[in-house]
């Protein structure tokens, strides 16, 4: 099965070199990290996490996103997400595995990895976050082998993997809550300290997760003869439409809390984001850009008639998936640790090295996707024909 990945056209071949000169490209800058140490990097005393730990945040979401078509055609028998179930079972595989990678890349030394298998701590979110990442990856891995398998052989899955399946549900909801635990878990932070982080962390993973999938399936549409349908693509645009409207709505509560209570340590997160502080203002563009594309797409999903067009649905899904990375991929992580709880104001940004590295590990993940959809595509294929 897995041949069918070395089989491709010129095209498919200048993508998959594409992507591993970026793979190298970022290969080479973590070697200068391994070797120099974080310090090659824009963190600090004051801002431990960056970009690194901010693509994971934002990943975790990608990957629980799969559930959104696991669920509808597994427990309520939705058979139009038939033909792009496994895809969202690939690529929460290789979402989760970019996840791993940034975990790894942000520790700097790849021994202190270790540190959370040798010396298990119940206690500490960080094993709770291992455990759900490393369970989930398993059972999608299972899970779409499994299913693949089987559809190669014309036969119905076995039927142990039904519980499987089952369990993955819920799993994906927890890898999501035990990621916003991580940061609710920091009282000194006061910017995560918030109850509804985990929803809002899930709100936004069901819009940029299945998003992502609708690209994807469009994608393939223009580039192959596979066609996932109308009719599951609007789906997926009716639960995007619904996630981000919740997403706004959780973020406008979380405004109006912070400054009707008038908490200074808490405005002030905000007033970094959207306003600026004590001179520093690196994420205004940034934050007000997030917002803007969010305003635009909903207006875009919530007509009907702009959601229905594919021509104005692919550029808006676009403008979900970059205004949720601008968000949780950038915003959340580093607004989180500026002001400091002693109040001061240490800009961050990331290092050259660093983006290498980032776009190393993104392009890693397309190349899984791109290897997983060519096998299961490559089956679907033979099987028709």
């Amino acid at each position: 099965m897995f041949e069918k990945a070395i089989i491709g056209s010129r095209r498919y071949w200048i993508w998959i070199l594409a992507l591993l000169a970026v793979m190298g490209a970022g290969l080479f800058a973590y070697l200068r990290q391994l070797d120099y140490g974080l310090g090659i990097t824009g963190l600090s005393r004051d801002v431990t996490w960056g970009l690194y730990i901010a693509q994971f945040t934002f990943l975790v979401g990608i990957a629980a996103s799969a559930v959104m078509v696991v669920l509808p055609y597994y427990l309520h028998d939705y058979k139009a997400f038939g033909r792009i179930t496994i895809l969202g079972e690939f690529l929460a595989i290789s979402a989760v595995t970019m996840c791993m990678l940034f975990i790894f890349v942000d520790m700097g030394q790849p021994m202190r990895i270790l540190n959370v298998l040798l010396y298990p701590t119940p206690g500490s979110m960080m094993f709770w976050d291992m455990v759900s990442l490393l369970g989930y990856l398993l059972l999608n891995a299972v899970i779409a082998l499994v299913t693949l398998g089987s559809e190669r052989k014309s036969v119905p899955p076995p039927g142990w993997i039904k519980p499987v399946i089952l369990i993955s549900i819920p799993w994906a909801i927890s890898i999501h809550t035990v990621t916003a635990f991580l940061y609710n878990g920091l009282p000194g932070r006061s910017f995560w300290l918030t109850a509804i982080l985990a929803p809002r962390f899930l709100a936004s993973a069901f819009a940029a997760g299945p998003a992502l999938l609708i690209l994807l399936c469009l994608a393939m549409r223009r580039l192959t003869r596979f066609d996932a349908g109308k009719e599951p693509i609007q789906k997926l645009a009716l639960i995007v439409t619904y996630a981000m409207i919740i997403n706004v709505f959780f973020v406008l509560m979380e405004l109006f809390t912070v400054f009707y209570s008038r908490i200074p340590e808490h405005m002030e997160h905000f007033e970094y984001l959207f306003l600026g502080l004590n001179g520093n203002a690196s994420l205004v563009p940034w934050m007000w850009t997030s917002t803007m594309l969010a305003v635009i797409s909903v207006i875009l999903l919530v007509v009907p008639r702009t959601r229905k067009a594919e021509k104005i649905l692919a550029p808006t899904c676009v403008l979900i998936f970059l205004s949720l990375w601008i968000d949780k991929g950038i915003g959340l992580i580093v607004g989180g640790f500026v002001p400091s709880p002693l109040g001061a104001v240490t800009g961050y940004a990331p290092t050259l090295p660093e983006i290498a590295i980032v776009l190393g590990i993104w392009a890693a993940g397309f190349l899984m996707v791109t290897v997983f959809y060519k096998i299961t595509l490559s089956v679907r294929e033979t099987l028709a024909g």
